[in-house]
């Protein structure tokens, strides 16, 4: 038995559902019946959990709270599911340049100096303030929160592509496709210096730097797996190149960390030593090199599955404007 009403989700253990050979756990078991059946909501398993451990989930009307707990043939589980509730950060009316987007997903061309996601100093002004304005009502909350599906983000000062999920139901279908690595980025990079290979793959494993708490780094151990690959793409003398990054994987400062840990980090990096010591003269084209104020790293490509229409799409911008001057400067200095 199966039944949905008024955010209460019904589901009683059949005989079917037992493994003859082991126990079956609450929260799998429960994510199994509740994708199978087309009239309950979308719930992702993290998200049983989540409502497991805010004793939301009954069985035979005992509050369970273990997640792990086996099932038995004969159980009625109920799931409260909560009413969404307006999230933290508040709507702001704030221009965004939108690329597409459909009932499913949004795909914005971000701007440098635009945070993401609130955090603490960074309450207003994001992304994330600006969705909850533009999308209004359209944005769905399993678990009891109304917001934006933020499924990957962009530094502050990092420009580009960013796909944001409108749906629960997309969001767990694109975080799906960045954990299996079928979502393609192409980033567009301003380095110093020429790297000894036109194209190479830089492996390291990746953690918080014990140094700056701040900064990320190339650790010997306790890091996370991360791989960065690059082609280049113009080289300007021996002072800088323009090169062309994709991502198997997307660790925090990932692109910033590895290019300065092989000696090539990015113009304008103030975090991994942007700014190099190198001979202006009176050269005005080195000066505004040397002077630029932000990573020079723009996000240019996105290629995913449509969660719907279940084809791959693709999305490209150009260099924003102060990259594109940057550029030129580059050419005028050889």
């Amino acid at each position: 038995m199966a039944s949905f009403n008024k955010n209460k989700l019904e589901i009683s253990v059949e005989e079917t559902d037992l493994n003859s050979n082991r126990s079956v756990r609450l929260d799998r078991w429960l994510t199994d019946r509740i994708a199978n059946n087309p009239d309950f909501p979308k719930i992702s398993r993290t998200q049983l959990k989540n409502l497991i451990h805010s004793k939301c989930v009954r069985c035979d009307d005992n509050i369970i709270e273990d997640p792990s707990l086996p099932i038995r043939y004969g159980q009625l589980y109920t799931i409260q599911v909560p009413e969404p509730k307006l999230a933290t950060p508040q709507p702001e009316n704030i221009e965004l340049n939108i690329v597409h987007e459909d009932e499913h997903l949004i795909v914005i061309n971000k701007s440098a100096g635009m945070v993401v996601h609130p955090a603490p100093g960074s309450s207003k002004g994001t992304i994330v303030n600006a969705l909850l304005s533009h999308c209004g009502n359209t944005l769905s909350g399993i678990g009891g929160v109304r917001r934006p599906g933020i499924v990957h983000r962009l530094d502050k000062d990092t420009t580009g592509l960013l796909v944001v999920a409108k749906s629960d139901e997309a969001h767990q279908h694109l975080v799906h496709q960045f954990a299996a690595r079928t979502i393609k980025r192409t980033y567009e990079a301003m380095i110093w210096g020429v790297p000894d290979k036109p194209t190479d793959r830089i492996c390291f494993p990746i953690g918080r730097s014990r140094a700056n708490r701040k900064k990320m780094a190339v650790v010997p151990k306790g890091g996370k797996k991360a791989a960065t690959n690059y082609v280049l793409g113009e080289r300007f003398g021996a002072t800088a190149s323009l090169i062309v990054c994709k991502l198997e994987s997307g660790r925090t400062h990932q692109i910033r960390v590895h290019l300065n840990h092989i000696g090539h980090s990015l113009i304008g990096d103030p975090l991994y030593g942007g700014n190099r010591k190198i001979t202006a003269k009176d050269d005005p084209n080195l000066k505004f090199v040397k002077e630029f104020k932000r990573q020079a790293l723009h996000a240019q490509s996105l290629e995913f599955v449509h969660p719907f229409k279940q084809k791959r799409i693709r999305f490209s911008v150009p260099l924003p404007s102060d990259m594109q001057i940057l550029l030129e400067a580059l050419r005028r200095s050889l």
